[in-house]
C-alpha cells in the first residue's frame, strides 16, 4: 500500500483503469452526466440494490405508505415495530422513486420541475423520512442493521453524483481492507493446523476474488470471469470437511467442529461484505473477536 498517493489518482495497470483509494486499487468506471435522467436510473439501481441485500418482506409498494405508516404507529411489541419500521422505510423508498419517476417523465415531455417545487420536497421528505427509519433494517443475514447501504438512494439524489461516487470508492476501500482483515485472521487461527493445512490458501484466494467482485459491474465483460472465480472458491470452502480421525478424543473432535463453524462464519461473511459492497462494522467485529478466541485456545 502507498500512503503517498492522493485518493482520486488514477492508473492504468494492462489495460485495466483503476483509481486509488484509502491504500487499495479499485477498478474505475466513468461517472455519469448529471442529469434527472441518469439520476433516476441510479437511483432505481441503488434501491433494487439496498432491498436485494436487506431482510424480505419490507420492500413495500409506495401505494401502501399510508398503511404502512399506520401499522407503525399503532404496534405496540417492540420486536414487531421494528420490522413495521423497516416496511415504513421501504414504502418510503419506493414512494420516492415513484415520485421522481413522474418527474423525470415530466421533464422528458418538456416541463421543468424546479427544485422548490412540492412534487419535489415531497420526493426529498420521503427520502428522509426512508434514511432515519433505516435503523430498523437489517441485512438479510439479520446479523446487523446496513445503514451504508441504505443510504446510498438518498444520496444519489440529493449529492452531485462525483460525490457519490467518491463516497462509495471510499466504502469499496474500506470493505476490502475488512475482508483482508478477516483473511489474515483465518491464516493466523489455522495456519499452523495441518488438518486445515488447505484453509489459509482457500482464504487467500476467496478474498482476492471477492475484491474483484467488489470493484466489478455486471455489464463489464470481465464479469464473467470474476463471478466464477468469486462462487467456485466459495463452494471449496463451504464444502470443506476435515477428516476427524476416530483416534481423536471428544474434546480434540469437538475443537475441530468448531474450527469448521468458524470457517463457514468467515466465508459467509466475506460473501455478505463482497455482495453489498459495504462495511458491515458489527459483523466483522464480532467475527474478528471469535478468531481472537480460536487462536487463544491453538
Amino acid at each position: 500500500m502507498n500512503n503517498q498517493l492522493e485518493n482520486g489518482t488514477r492508473q492504468n495497470f494492462d489495460g485495466k483503469e483503476c483509481v486509488y483509494y484509502d491504500g487499495y486499487w479499485i477498478r474505475y468506471y466513468p461517472e455519469s452526466i448529471d442529469t434527472l435522467a441518469n439520476r433516476k436510473v441510479l437511483i432505481d439501481s441503488l434501491t433494487r440494490r439496498a432491498f436485494h441485500h436487506t431482510e424480505t418482506g419490507i420492500n413495500t409498494p409506495g401505494e401502501h405508505l399510508e398503511e404502512a405508516r399506520r401499522a407503525f404507529d399503532k404496534e405496540k411489541d417492540l420486536s414487531q415495530k421494528r420490522i413495521n419500521g423497516a416496511m415504513l422505510a421501504g414504502a418510503l423508498f419506493n414512494r420516492a422513486t415513484d415520485i421522481f419517476t413522474a418527474i423525470v417523465d415530466l421533464e422528458a415531455k418538456g416541463v421543468a420541475i424546479s427544485h422548490s417545487n412540492k412534487l419535489m420536497q415531497q420526493c426529498s421528505n420521503c427520502f428522509k423520512e426512508a434514511l432515519e427509519l433505516g435503523k430498523y433494517v437489517k441485512h438479510y443475514s439479520g446479523q446487523e442493521g446496513i445503514d451504508e447501504l441504505w443510504g446510498e438512494p438518498f444520496k444519489a439524489f440529493s449529492q452531485p453524483i462525483g460525490r457519490l461516487f467518491d463516497s462509495r470508492y471510499r466504502k469499496i476501500a474500506q470493505t476490502m481492507r475488512d475482508i483482508d482483515l478477516i483473511s489474515e485472521q483465518m491464516t493466523a487461527c489455522f495456519g499452523e493446523n495441518s488438518i486445515f493445512k488447505q484453509i489459509p490458501q482457500l482464504f487467500q484466494t476467496y478474498s482476492q476474488a471477492a475484491k474483484l467482485q467488489i470493484e466489478t459491474m455486471k455489464s463489464d465483460r470481465s464479469f464473467f470471469d470474476v463471478w466464477p472465480a468469486f462462487v467456485s472458491t466459495r463452494e471449496k470452502l463451504e464444502e470443506f470437511e476435515p477428516d476427524i480421525l476416530v483416534d481423536k478424543s471428544p474434546a480434540e473432535q469437538h475443537l475441530i467442529r468448531k474450527g469448521v463453524k468458524l470457517i463457514r462464519e468467515g466465508t459467509a461473511l466475506i460473501t455478505y461484505l463482497s455482495e453489498a459492497r459495504v462495511p458491515m462494522p458489527k459483523s466483522t467485529y464480532q467475527f474478528l473477536l471469535r478468531c481472537e478466541e480460536c487462536k487463544q485456545k491453538k
